[in-house]
């Protein structure tokens, strides 16, 4: 028997290879086929089960293409009712898989068709669970979802279920089972997961927060529905494309984004398309040079995430600027949240883009040092701070507004487009793309502050009486 979790970092997604005796099972694969069938032929196996824990918010999964070409079967559990042919598993039913075992087990609240996969070892010993999104190492998954979806599906009772299914089905197994969670951290499916992405029941049992053995419902209900965010935008979208499973082949959606394109071609492409021109290389390159009117999000980061977040129409046709060799690259990942429509990339990148004698654009960028020293001599300088509100509450600049890149699109109006604005995340990463977004929208007094708050931190504003919530710089 063999197990293998194949964790995909910028999405924060698990999904999980199992072969036993020349037969194997695939468990919520992303869009891409081609991981999965070849990691099954490396092993001279067949695939016989693509199994789903539930219907995916933060991906599209690839079940029904990756069943297609390896003449595997779908299973959902309970209650499931996608529109394509599928096998609802009955609660408690066992699958079984060249010499070992799989049973299901329904665990409603995360969603309500959520179920857990048991895994039982050629001894006939309970081996590990696959939760998908029940539960997570060091948290549970979230049970305020599938409202965005069914408004009468309120979180606290999802909650109450999430709450009986924890305690029913999972936490009376062994202590030594394994978990293999769906997510790990950075995922917007939970709160606080950590940052290992496999631990044992006995330790989620003596560490996880929704495990106390002592916990009443009415606690569980609270801790849980408790500083829950705004989720992606995205997400009602993708549970959507996963039930009813209108989606093209992930092959017809590359063959159509990997079009090169001269510039010439690129741009009447992009009036007339209608075209969002979206690039993907190094923020270092992109503040330097690129094409007017462009969005960054650079694809060496949280790219998929930031792209369901901030491009709201999932049907927006999408043109790239990326990295030589990278195009197939951006289009899987875009469309493994929905972003199906790319039409095509710009041959040569921008350096062809420029020797064509078309305009280019750029964004004034400084040193956190150099912001420290014009701040000192005008302390009255409108500075956005773009991290999340409990980055910021946490920490920050007084003076400082915070301007969640993730609410940039609601908290627009707010905005002054006569006024200059210094403009900084944490890192450098979120500041970019801000930046980018607002210039496309025609704010074009942006600064950007290179490192962000973490430069921030140590340059001579520590000198000054600018102080932090929590610490003095």
């Amino acid at each position: 028997m063999k197990v293998e979790q194949i964790y995909t970092g910028c999405l924060a997604e698990a999904a999980y290879y199992i072969e036993s005796n020349g037969e194997a099972a695939i468990i919520d694969p992303l869009r891409e086929t081609a991981p999965y069938l070849e990691r099954a032929k490396s092993d001279n196996a067949k695939i016989k089960y693509v199994l789903e824990t539930h219907f995916h918010a933060d991906f599209v999964s690839g079940h029904i293409d990756l069943a297609k070409k390896a003449d595997a079967q779908i299973v959902f559990g309970p209650t499931a009712k996608p529109n394509y042919a599928v096998h609802v598993a009955e609660d408690g039913e066992v699958l079984s898989l060249g010499k070992v075992k799989i049973k299901v087990l329904h665990t409603p609240g995360h969603t309500l068709e959520s179920t857990t996969y048991l895994l039982f070892d050629e001894q006939g010993k309970e081996y590990a669970i696959f939760t998908g999104d029940t539960l997570f190492i060091g948290d549970v998954g979230r049970p305020d979802l599938v409202q965005k979806v069914k408004a009468e599906i309120t979180p606290q009772f999802l909650a109450g279920k999430l709450f009986d299914s924890l305690r029913n089905k999972i936490m009376p197994l062994p202590d030594s089972v394994i978990v293999y969670p769906g997510h790990g951290a950075g995922s917007a499916c939970g709160k606080k997961m950590d940052k290992e992405t496999v631990s044992t029941l006995g330790l989620q049992k003596k560490f996880n927060y929704a495990l106390r053995a002592d916990m009443t419902k009415e606690e569980f209900i609270e801790a849980v529905t408790d500083g829950l965010v705004e989720p992606p935008q995205y997400f009602p979208s993708n549970v959507i494309m996963n039930l009813t499973g209108e989606v093209d082949s992930i092959d017809t959606i590359i063959k159509n984004g990997k079009r090169p394109l001269t510039p010439q071609q690129f741009e009447s492409t992009r009036e007339a398309a209608n075209a969002l021109v979206l690039d993907t290389r190094r923020k270092e390159d992109y503040i330097k040079t690129f094409i007017p009117g462009s969005i960054f999000i650079g694809v060496d980061d949280s790219f998929a995430p930031w792209v369901g977040t901030l491009i709201t129409d999932l049907k927006q046709p999408i043109l790239l600027v990326t990295e030589p060799g990278r195009e197939e690259e951006v289009i899987t990942r875009l469309a493994r949240v929905g972003y199906d429509h790319t039409i095509g990339f710009l041959k040569g990148g921008v350096e062809a883009w420029r020797n064509s004698w078309k305009e280019v654009d750029a964004i004034e960028t400084i040193s956190a040092e150099e912001f420290a020293q014009r701040f000192t001599a005008d302390p009255n300088l409108k500075l956005l701070d773009a991290r999340r509100h409990s980055e910021f509450e946490t920490e920050h600049l007084v003076g400082a507004e915070n301007f969640p890149l993730n609410f940039i699109n609601k908290n627009m109006a707010s905005i002054d487009s006569q006024q200059k604005y210094y403009i900084h995340c944490a890192g450098g990463y979120r500041s970019v793309i801000m930046s980018s977004i607002l210039k496309s929208r025609g704010y074009n007094n942006i600064v950007n502050i290179a490192g962000g708050y973490k430069e921030l931190k140590t340059t001579s504003l520590k000198k000054t009486d600018v102080r932090t919530v929590n610490t003095e710089l």
